[in-house]
């Protein structure tokens, strides 16, 4: 089992093999192979060539984490009698919501815990957000935290400043779990394992890394840890976010691969980008982290979008403005915003407007400011 450990270990930090690349390897000869990784290292550089078609880089590289294991040994023997483990990606230990969210190229190949491994199977939820995030993101994450610890969830944190550091608080004053996902590795988290030492022993805590085990913090692990954060939970709640950096990257990120990702709806004269997250399509919850109806979360009257029409009007305003000239279906006012909305996100919008009204022309549905009494519809023109 050690000896495992110490060749997991010097195949998880190959340098600049990346993750893709790691995983393709372990595939080929844990799954196509059907030997283990003892075995792999244990072959000449012919088979590495020929059966693995590793380049001479490769196999330099291989050839120098062999000539390091008897060091790779003696820091897993260290890390076992200190009670820290790992998991390798093909264990059934692996979290599953690390495979299913980065897929292969992105998965880390190992995970090193400390605490109780049983959490990584239980539910879980992420709340990020910013290191100096305003009163009001605190506090919505201490109501997400306290809504998920009574619901029997996880709740995730990267141990920053501010947001992450009040999720793991608010998780376990309200008696639930927690995993501190770490921007270093696992062997240099001195201070938080005597902060939190009760709560390990008690099984509420889980520390996770991926990251060699005695790398030290570095403004990279941190940006690198992001994805973990959002890998590791079934559900992600944004506090607060700029229109930059880890929080920001991340979202963006969620979006693409399609995650669902709630975010605060921000109050009036809020300095922050969540209403931009909202219209690139987060889900919008408000205060308590309930969801808002589809209506009041697309109509955000107060964020202010790049209109081509006018860059001074806000987004209804420039609604009313082009619906007064004509008649417009959701799908011409879309195209004349420049806007990335569906048509139902649009339709939602305009039905939660005010001043605007909807009339039916064969099967198509035009939007036009709402008509006076004595207007009748013929006084209006459609493009059809």
């Amino acid at each position: 089992m050690m000896m495992d450990m110490a060749y997991w270990i010097a195949l998880a930090h190959l340098p600049r093999w990346g993750n893709s690349r790691l995983n393709n390897l372990i595939i080929k000869f844990h799954h196509d192979k059907n030997i283990s990784i003892e075995e792999f290292f244990q072959l000449d550089e012919n088979k590495w060539h020929n059966e693995f078609e590793l380049d001479e880089k490769e196999i330099n590289d291989l050839n120098q984490a062999k000539a390091e294991m008897p060091n790779h040994s003696f820091l897993a023997e260290s890390m076992q009698s200190q009670g820290y483990e790992l998991i390798p990606i093909i264990s059934l230990e692996y979290p599953q919501s690390l495979k299913d969210n980065l897929k292969a190229a992105h998965a880390p190949p190992v995970c090193y815990i400390k605490g109780n491994r049983q959490i990584l199977k239980d539910r879980s939820v992420a709340i990020v957000g910013s290191r100096s995030a305003s009163d009001i993101s605190l506090q919505f994450t201490d109501a997400v935290a306290k809504k998920a610890s009574m619901d029997y969830k996880v709740v995730v944190s990267g141990f920053a400043k501010g947001v992450d550091k009040q999720a793991l608080d608010s998780a376990l004053k309200y008696k639930g779990q927690s995993i501190i996902v770490l921007p270093q590795g696992i062997m240099t988290f001195v201070s938080g394992y005597k902060t939190y030492y009760k709560q390990i022993v008690d099984g509420d805590l889980l520390v996770f890394s991926t990251f060699f085990p005695k790398a030290p913090w570095r403004v990279e692990l941190a940006m690198a840890r992001n994805p973990i954060i959002y890998g590791l939970a079934a559900e992600i709640f944004v506090a607060e976010s700029s229109d930059k950096g880890g929080t920001w990257s991340g979202v963006q990120d969620g979006l693409r691969k399609g995650r669902k990702i709630f975010v605060r709806m921000p109050g009036p004269g809020e300095k922050c980008s969540n209403n931009l997250l909202i219209s690139k399509g987060a889900i919008a919850v408000d205060k308590e982290g309930n969801l808002l109806s589809t209506e009041y979360a697309s109509g955000v009257e107060t964020a202010k979008l790049s209109i081509a029409e006018d860059p001074g009007l806000n987004l209804g305003e420039s609604i009313q403005k082009l619906i007064s000239e004509r008649a417009r279906t959701s799908k011409e006012l879309i195209i004349a915003l420049k806007l990335t909305w569906t048509t139902k996100k649009m339709n939602n919008y305009l039905n939660f407007l005010e001043g605007v009204e909807s009339i039916k022309v064969k099967r198509n549905t035009y939007y036009r400011i709402k008509a006076k009494l004595e207007e009748k519809q013929g006084e209006f023109h459609f493009n059809q």
